[in-house]
């Protein structure tokens, strides 16, 4: 019933916001006579606001169009390579006519962006993946909102999250002959989980697996995050924060957690700086401090957009990492697309080097929380694996901002290439002519004549 009353409200709203931002433009418009009138500024900033506070926020655009390699400009195109029921998995194809440089882009190195299913799109990432285009072939994991996908592709579990990491990964492999993995903050435990599986099974993994502010150990420096859910038992949150998707989404009926329940949450772990920022916002308009008032905008349109969570996703997740400490505990099993249960073992992984990233001021997953992937990766030698703390870097800032740019991203950078160093690159014979110069690599495996193996997840509803 929560579901159908915000939708109800947000409908009775969406008309007042839209009347506000009309007015806004009328007031301030040079060429229009009501921008001449006493208090017309304050008149434009207070519609605005309200118009910014009431309106419905979309799903952001990546919007990469190019990047610098070497010094030359690379345009970027976005391309789903494979699409999932409740992911696509995009790739940022680069496109050059400078031979040097393509020959430059073909020597990089694969990295797979896993983003978080936490609420937020992988947009979120938007710098990280734009600062790792200058140097790797890179593609990421662009999670679907739950609420648009209908009730005919089945639930979707954590196993399932597993899965599709575990496919991703291969078919990175299958196109490249190795591939590197980034993960940053919820995903550090099923891309771990992930590894460990095809460790376990004796597959090919991947070069490196980079972690960044994750819950891998959830007992350690327990934040707010933390305590809530350990605090709320597992039926809690399913009686009060479960809902289902009303009639007018393509996912209507399933259960979900409500992106706008985890909005609620977001905004209130920090009330007082959200006031602030919009109260700022509001004086920018007036004085016209047009540099600060694209920032609030650009900053509020990625942090208001959120999505929905499939339910059984979400209560597992709950339990898993926060409540019975399953992966650290070593008592987690995973159903793989066959039906078959395999148990999480860390302690299988051996060729994958292991960098973890933490900010010093984090308050999602506090300190240690991830560097206890080393205790539990207890087969990579000791020159396999790196721990980076970042002085002053909360949260955001190990995967976005400057700290980001100036301090993590060297790091991670050279940690791929290091650990890259020796390993068979794919050569892609070009014929002359600029017409076969243009992309860093073909468009599919076929081209290389490597055939990667889909994995088909398709899970029964369970708890």
């Amino acid at each position: 019933m929560l579901y159908q009353l915000y939708e109800t409200q947000r409908a009775l709203v969406e008309p007042f916001a839209d009347f506000a931002q009309a007015t806004a433009k009328l007031y301030s418009n040079p060429m229009l006579p009501y921008s001449k009138l006493p208090y017309s500024q304050r008149m434009v900033a207070a519609f605005d606001l309200f118009y910014r506070l009431g309106k419905d926020y979309e799903k952001p655009e990546f919007d990469i169009r190019s990047v610098k390699v070497n010094g030359v400009d690379v345009t970027i195109r976005e391309h789903v390579e494979i699409d999932k029921p409740f992911c696509e998995l995009r790739r940022f194809k680069r496109f050059s006519d400078d031979p040097t440089t393509l020959d430059t882009l073909l020597e990089q190195p694969a990295v797979l962006i896993v983003a978080p299913l936490s609420g937020h799109y992988a947009t979120l990432l938007r710098d990280t993946v734009n600062s790792m285009l200058g140097d790797h072939k890179v593609f990421i994991t662009d999670w679907k909102n739950a609420r648009l996908v209908p009730l005919s592709e089945g639930a979707f579990h954590l196993d399932d999250y597993v899965n599709y990491v575990q496919e991703f990964i291969r078919h990175l492999q299958g196109k490249y002959g190795h591939c590197h993995v980034v993960s940053v903050c919820q995903p550090t435990v099923p891309v771990l989980a992930a590894v460990s599986l095809m460790a376990s099974r004796g597959e090919t993994t991947p070069l490196t697996m980079t972690m960044m502010g994750g819950p891998i150990d959830a007992r350690r420096s327990p934040t707010s995050v933390n305590n809530l859910a350990t605090q709320r038992s597992f039926e809690w949150f399913e009686n009060n924060v479960i809902y289902r998707v009303p009639d007018n989404y393509p996912g209507a009926g399933r259960r979900v957690y409500p992106g706008f329940l985890q909005y609620a949450g977001f905004v209130a772990m920090n009330p007082d700086r959200h006031a602030t920022s919009h109260y700022d916002y509001f004086k920018d308009l007036i004085k016209g401090d047009d540099a600060s008032v694209e920032h609030h905008r650009k900053f509020y349109d990625e942090y208001n957009a959120v999505l929905d969570m499939d339910a059984d996703y979400y209560l597992e997740t709950i339990a898993t990492v926060f409540q019975d400490f399953k992966l650290v505990n070593g008592t987690w099993d995973v159903v793989n697309p066959a039906g078959e249960t395999e148990r999480v073992r860390p302690q299988d992984i051996r060729g994958t080097a292991l960098l973890t990233v933490e900010g010093e001021l984090d308050d999602i997953s506090g300190s240690g929380q991830t560097r206890a992937a080393h205790d539990l990766c207890t087969q990579i030698p000791a020159d396999q694996r790196k721990h980076l703390e970042v002085p002053g870097a909360g949260h955001y800032g190990i995967f976005s901002g400057r700290r980001w740019r100036e301090t993590v991203y060297p790091a991670l950078r050279d940690f791929v290439l290091q650990h890259q160093a020796g390993t068979p690159t794919t050569k892609i014979a070009l014929a002359a002519g600029p017409a076969r110069t243009k992309a860093e690599s073909p468009e599919t495996p076929a081209a290389l004549n490597v055939t990667a193996t889909p994995v088909h997840s398709k899970r029964r509803s369970r708890r």
